[in-house]
């Protein structure tokens, strides 16, 4: 039997709830003040709304948004309950309602001396075993001691996985790549097509090359066709059966499957079934990212995450990071409809970081029935997506800046550059003080006509402004302030998800498209043509693929 905390707020439906009919009253009121009034009002309004936690300075100014605001998103979080789910959550409660799990990834960046419970049993020991078997592995691979089939070090790590065994690991790497050990090269395979792996391979020495096959269950579709292919790739050029211990490891909770692929077992790492995919990658799915930044690097980032999550858990909801942006969040996607966020990082280190937060956030809280499977009466999850500045601004800011669209935007920037080069990093931060700046304030046509614009000219070189966004700033991109980011980013989600009363962390989303694979596969690849019992459409499909498949084959046997 599975005990939720359920207060009162829980109870209550989201729509009814005192705060949500005041905040709808509010909305009505202030929904079209605009910030160039709001910022006149209040002369030190950048001071008032922005504030500093955990090396973090959060500028929310240039939100359309007031005192009484504020005051009723966080009377909202008071009656969704936010508190008690909280602390549910650090306490290890099953708060997964549906798979009837824990949701503990805090505890893999928790300190040793500390105590998390699943079921009664304090699980951060096992959490510092696993670390420790990771930094010992981790360093015999970076000095050279581990050595391939044929007594080469190892020089190049392929991790091997898909969805959150691979987009927070690519997006590690990439973000920290600075610190990374840059005499090995590291390479990763989530999609099952093809050329992902042969491009990923093709320049490579197998003699020189480990692969990381990371799977809970070591048996993902997509992860384990990449394996075979990486064992039959090694096995071609080494040629013994041998060669897979000292080529491969796993990340996997799978024993038996694990020793039948030729892993040594004790070269399989663990992780537990109260952490979600997407919120892996601190746990042994980040071994790849150990291996490239070192132990001591790794460890710093689990000492910003832990900074986060003591932040997220401690602070008064008024000055805590990732409750503030949770409610922004709900506030543009539920009062003024707003059905997307745009988070801009101006740090090409974190190219990968929106992608990353897409499955975060998407898988989280994309969602239609609340935690008792009743249909939702409001929107949930916002689509997020993203690209770095300055890049982004040559691309799609056209739309944010003059579209009818209302998107809100995180900019992410920092104080110091990794890579001081010229007045290059002066520029950037300029760039991500104008674009807010332009965003909120915009260019009224009596500014365009002062210009000496012609009168046909001005509604195509007016900007409304208006539009809202967050400043996020940090001293520099170090291991510990991507640990702080992502988890500003996890606990926004929570909190999100405790309003909407849904559960962030399951995803049968994805389930169905993959038993219908799976159905699929065996009639595209029959010798025969099979008895096809889909609709129409799927079955004109299938018959098409095959035929000309067919054909593709006998040119290639022909030519």
């Amino acid at each position: 039997m599975i005990t939720i905390p359920r207060p009162q707020a829980e109870i209550i439906p989201l729509c009814e709830r005192a705060a949500w009919k005041a905040l709808r009253q509010h909305h009505a009121k202030i929904q079209n003040v605009h910030l160039r009034q709001l910022f006149a009002e209040d002369l030190r309004r950048g001071e008032h709304f922005a504030f500093e936690a955990v090396g973090l300075y959060f500028d929310y100014s240039k939100n359309r948004i007031t005192d009484e605001t504020i005051s009723l998103l966080l009377e909202l979080a008071n009656q969704s309950g936010l508190r008690e789910r909280i602390d549910a959550m650090f306490g290890g409660e099953k708060i997964n309602v549906t798979e009837k799990r824990a949701v503990l990834h805090v505890a893999l960046r928790t300190m040793k001396d500390e105590s998390i419970k699943v079921d009664g049993t304090n699980v951060v020991p096992e959490v510092h075993d696993v670390l420790d078997q990771m930094t010992a592995f981790a360093n015999h691979v970076r000095s050279g001691q581990w050595k391939g089939h044929t007594g080469k070090r190892v020089r190049n790590v392929i991790n091997i996985g898909i969805g959150g065994s691979d987009l927070g690991p690519v997006m590690a790497y990439e973000a920290l790549k600075y610190y990374s050990q840059r005499d090995m090269t590291f390479r990763f395979i989530s999609n099952v097509d093809s050329t992902d792996f042969v491009e990923a391979t093709r320049d490579l020495s197998a003699d020189e090359t480990l692969f990381i096959v990371s799977s809970k269950t070591f048996t993902t579709l997509e992860t384990m066709t990449n394996a075979r292919t990486a064992r039959e790739w090694a096995l071609q050029a080494l040629g013994d059966e041998k060669a897979v211990a000292r080529h491969f490891v796993a990340v996997s909770t799978n024993t038996a499957e694990v020793k039948k692929f030729g892993i040594d077992t004790a070269n399989m790492f663990q992780f537990w079934d109260w952490v979600g995919g997407r919120y892996s990658m601190d746990s042994a799915i980040g071994l790849s990212t150990m291996i490239a930044i070192g132990p001591d690097q790794f460890r710093a980032m689990l000492a910003g995450f832990h900074a986060m999550d003591e932040h997220f858990r401690t602070a008064t909801f008024d000055r805590n990071l990732p409750v503030l942006m949770g409610l922004l969040a709900v506030w543009y996607n539920n009062f003024f409809e707003s059905q997307t966020i745009a988070v801009l990082p101006y740090e090409q280190y974190l190219k990968r970081f929106p992608a990353y937060l897409q499955q975060l956030t998407m898988e989280s809280n994309e969602k239609h029935v609340t935690l008792d499977g009743t249909r939702v009466e409001y929107q949930t999850g916002p689509i997020f997506w993203g690209e770095p500045g300055t890049n982004g601004q040559h691309s799609f800011y056209q739309l944010i800046h003059q579209g009818t669209k209302l998107i809100p935007c995180d900019f992410i920037g920092f104080f110091q550059t990794l890579n001081p080069l010229g007045d290059h990093h002066d520029l950037l931060m300029s760039n991500v003080f104008a674009q807010a700046e332009a965003l909120a304030f915009g260019k009224t046509p009596e500014e365009v006509r002062a210009e000496g614009t012609p009168d046909w000219l001005v509604p195509h070189r007016t900007f409304e402004g208006n539009r809202p966004s967050n400043v996020i700033l940090a001293e520099r991109l170090t291991p510990e302030t991507l640990g702080k980011l992502v988890a500003l980013y996890e606990h926004s989600v929570f909190t999100q998800g405790t309003i909407w009363q849904i559960d962030s962390f399951d995803q049968w989303g994805v389930e169905l498209g993959k038993v219908l694979a799976q159905r699929i596969i065996p009639e595209l690849e029959a010798a025969e043509d099979p008895s096809l019992k889909h609709d129409s459409s799927t079955n004109a499909l299938i018959r098409r693929y095959r035929k000309l498949k067919g054909g593709a084959a006998r040119m290639k046997k022909n030519g």
